[in-house]
This record gives structure tokens, sequence and C-alpha cells, in this order.
């Protein structure tokens, strides 16, 4: 059985057999030394798990028949992570990695009044989590949405919890003690400036409410990937 996870979107139920791409056919080949007749394991990202055995080990081309479709079933939850991206993209690249090998379901990108950085390279973004996803050996591909504005992602319906990460003055109560299991969950997490004010009360009149990941201050990428961490393990059975 292979140690190590590809993608292939196209995937389905009726698939039979697939043709990897020129990249991953010289990794099979070269790096992995795979041969023909050995297992290899694939995901459409969409919860299927493929296992095939290798008909063609070429560094060119290799080829698979699948042998075996697993359904991984999602978590009662679905996380969704509402996050301000951070002026060293790095940093945000680095929450978009963690928080797929530790479980979210769906990432927005929000650009708030102190936002330093405005733009992001959604194509580059959607690598990192493929390549998370396949490192990390999950079935799901997390979901991520357009760049918009704090407003117009709180014009949209966000159904189950919904809470606000800020530093401003105020009672609070930790993330550990709002989450419910088994609950879909909204989480808003703002930029190095912390969210505004105004953004801040507008966020409590869509019904957000106020939470502390701790007493330190935290980064915002941190502050991200341990509301991930604080879900999941409330979720662990």
């Amino acid at each position: 059985m292979s140690d190590q996870l590809f993608y292939d979107p196209s995937l389905g139920r009726d698939s039979k057999e697939l043709v990897f791409t020129a990249e991953e056919s010289k990794h099979i080949a070269r790096v992995l030394r795979k041969k023909t007749g050995d297992v290899v394991q694939v995901t459409n990202g969409d919860g299927l798990l493929f296992s095939a055995t290798l008909s063609v080990a070429n560094p060119d081309q290799c080829l698979a028949t699948i042998t075996r479709i697993d359904k991984k079933i999602l978590p009662m939850h679905w996380l969704h992570i509402a996050v301000a991206p951070t002026k060293n993209a790095d940093r945000f690249e680095w929450f978009l990695e963690k928080a797929t090998e530790i479980g979210v379901n769906e990432i927005s990108p929000i650009i708030c009044e102190h936002s330093e950085r405005k733009t992001i390279k959604k194509d580059r973004c959607i690598r990192i989590l493929e390549s998370a996803m396949k490192q990390s050996k999950r079935a799901y591909l997390p979901k991520f949405n357009e760049p918009g504005t704090l407003k117009e992602f709180l014009d949209h319906e966000h159904p189950g919890l919904r809470f606000i990460a800020h530093c401003h003055e105020g009672e609070k109560l930790e993330l550990k003690r709002r989450v419910a299991p088994d609950k879909d969950i909204t989480i808003l997490i703002g930029p190095e400036g912390d969210f505004s004010e105004a953004e801040v009360d507008l966020a409590y009149e869509k019904g957000f409410y106020p939470v502390s990941l701790g007493e330190a201050r935290l980064r915002t990428e941190t502050a991200a990937v341990v509301a991930c961490a604080t879900v999941n393990l409330i979720n662990t059975r």
C-alpha cells in the first residue's frame, strides 16, 4: 500500500482507470520507485478514496486500474474560518497548510478596515490546500472562497454557531466553552491590526458572539489555527 496520497478531482464512483500527470508519473516511477503491480491511493477531494494498481509504471506516464473505492464520511460539524490575509503571505499560506492538516471545511479570506494585505493569489492558495490534503491523507479538499470585504461576508447567511475573536475590551467566553459538538461553526479572525470597533458591532448585529482564544495575544494565523484545533478537539470522538 502506498504511503502517499494523490489527487484527481475528475474521479467518481464509476471510474475504472486513471492516468497520472507527467509530474506525478515522474514522482511515482523515479522518486517512489513504484513498479507495475504496486498499489497507490488517490482521492477526488470530495470524500472518495481510491486504491489503484499500477498497470504502467513509466516516468513519462503512469496508468492504474482502480480496485477499491471507499467513502470517507464527513464529520457531523462544518467548520468555516473567515480570516484576514496576513501582510506576510507566507504566514497566511502556513495557516492554510496547518488548517487543512488539523481539519477545516471552508475558508473565506476577508478584507477588513485594518487589513494590510487586500489581495491574494487564489490559485496558489488552492495548490497549497491540495498539497496539505495529500500530505495529511485527508479525502476532502477544503472549500476556498473568493476574497471579499467583511461586510460582504456578513451579508450572507451563516448557519450554526457564529463567533468573532477580537482584542477589544468586553466580556468573552473561551471558545472551548462556546463550542458544541456536531454543530456548524463560523469563526471570524481579524487582521494584524484587529477588527475596528464598527466591524465588531456589525458582527454582533449579525449574530456573532465574542470569544477568547486564551490570555496571550496571538498573531492572525496563529489565532486561526488555534480556532481550528479547538473546534476539532471538541468534536473528537
